[in-house]
């Protein structure tokens, strides 16, 4: 009797001791921290997503299978209220009634912001309507608060720190594709989110391809979409970098549907699926918001404007033959862009595109604004209207989507710098202007800076108007913040 009373007992220790650990796991959580996006100088929006517990399904990966999806972070339903505040001693104030997290909008709640002061630092953090969990979850020496600076907006010329990156593949970084990383702290995340934050910029502008729908395993279901979401807003990393610099989020093509996407053919995800799980994804637009346009800009300082283009919603089909009709932009975006270009009085102004116009980039494609089949008649024509109304002087194009660091300058006068993929399993060589293979076979592009070897990475657009004249510095860093490039122009 007494051989079998012992292990009982240690059975039954054992499974209140995994009741409770299920118990703690299953409360309701914010298992992706707080988002913090579209900044101006008076409003925010901020984001959770109310989760069961901290914690994957079943790890890092997953593989096709059960409807909860390995891999994924499971959401549970609950009402919260958003409160922010001052930086230093000032109240809490409410941002929100009480807004409920809902399984059709996979567990996410959002809030906007108004009557912020310009150039003030915030805090913000949400209150689940149980405080029971509450008190639970809320621990300050995790990720449950993010800040945030509201811009100083056109009247204050003042420091600025931004950061820009893109191509953000977790499939390729955890080893769903190829052997992946193999650092001792891969389960924290990309080094080089980490890199970004040591930086403390005021914002960081992600410019497409945030995930890869397309890359192993490639989606089947809403629910695998929202999977691939999670996983990479869980890493430890990416929650740190979401609580301490907002966000301006972009699409590309695989985190809309496919590589090289557009609105043609019937394959999983449909353009619209891919549009609207973007926009229920990130902090781009506020709650319930099916109609502003993802083609945006903002005032930053007085000395900067930045302007973030929509590449996917609008385009024509990638197959038919270039030409002054086809378009990538769309009619009413290219009015907008010209005129809000024009009426600019910013001292520096940063068109950011998901894709490039300058390059070089792969002669075959047809995606883009520099390829010959895609889209090059309109780029070009920007390019040359730019030139023709003084654009140029002042003016610098930024891009994500290649997959290496580079410096261009157009025949034009146009510069543009691309960001690489922030990840070194994501990233490559580069064409070379020259290069037969290449979009710019005859060396017409002069570049002055290319990835000397693949790297991922990121570019840090600093603006200091200290000097005798305000500056500009386009900064480019490894993925573990090594500097490798900067540019200030009229600096010999």
């Amino acid at each position: 009797m007494k051989r079998i009373v012992l292990p009982f007992f240690l059975f039954v220790f054992l499974c209140v001791c995994l009741s409770v650990q299920a118990d703690e796991q299953a409360k309701p959580a914010f298992g992706q921290g707080i988002m913090v996006g579209e900044v101006t100088d008076t409003s925010a929006i901020v984001q959770v997503r109310v989760t069961q517990g901290t914690e994957l399904v079943d790890g890092e990966t997953y593989d096709d299978g059960d409807a909860m999806r390995d891999g994924a972070l499971p959401g549970v339903e609950s009402q919260i209220v958003f409160h922010y505040k001052p930086v230093g001693n000032a109240p809490w104030q409410a941002a929100s009634g009480w807004v409920k997290a809902k399984a059709e909008n996979d567990f996410i709640a959002k809030a906007s912001l108004h009557l912020l002061e310009p150039g003030k630092e915030y805090v913000v953090w949400c209150e689940f309507a149980d405080s029971d969990q509450n008190d639970a979850v809320f621990d300050k020496t995790k990720d449950t608060f993010a800040t945030f600076k509201a811009h100083p907006g056109k009247n204050i010329s003042t420091p600025v720190r931004f950061t820009l990156t893109s191509c953000m593949n977790y499939d390729k970084f955890i080893g769903n594709e190829h052997k992946g990383y193999q650092g001792e702290d891969r389960a924290m995340g990309y080094p080089a989110a980490e890199a970004v934050l040591k930086q403390k910029p005021d914002f960081v502008v992600y410019a497409g391809d945030v995930i890869y729908y397309d890359k192993k395993p490639k989606v089947k279901t809403l629910a695998d979409m929202r999977a691939k979401w999670h996983r990479q807003n869980n890493l430890p990393r990416m929650i740190a970098l979401h609580a301490a610099a907002p966000g301006y989020w972009m699409k590309d093509d695989h985190d809309h549907r496919t590589n090289d996407s557009d609105a043609e053919r019937d394959y999983f995800p449909s353009h619209e699926l891919g549009i609207k799980t973007f926009r229920e994804q990130v902090p781009i637009v506020g709650p319930d918001d099916d109609e502003t346009p993802t083609y945006r800009t903002f005032r930053v300082s007085k000395d900067l404007q930045v302007w973030f283009v929509e590449g996917r919603d609008y385009r024509d089909a990638n197959k038919l033959p270039d030409g002054p009709d086809k378009t990538l932009w769309g009619p009413e975006q290219i009015l907008w862009l010209k005129k809000t270009l024009l009426e600019s009085d910013a001292t520096y102004r940063i068109l950011i595109s998901p894709t490039p116009l300058v390059g070089p980039d792969d002669g075959y494609k047809s995606d883009n604004h520099t390829n010959p089949k895609g889209f090059r008649t309109e780029g070009e024509a920007f390019k040359q209207w730019g030139k023709a109304n003084g654009i140029w002087k002042n003016t610098f194009l930024m891009c994500g989507d290649r997959h290496w660091q580079y410096h261009s300058i157009d025949p034009t006068g146009a510069h543009e710098f691309s960001c690489g993929a922030l990840n070194d399993e994501n990233s490559r060589m580069g064409r070379k202007p020259g290069d037969p293979k290449s979009t710019d076979p005859d060396g017409l592009v002069k570049q002055l800076f290319t990835s000397p070897k693949p790297t991922g990475g990121f570019i840090t657009i600093v603006v200091d108007p200290g000097g005798v004249k305000t500056a500009i510095r386009f900064e480019y860093y490894d993925d573990l913040g090594e500097q490798l490039y900067n540019f200030t122009p009229g600096k010999k």
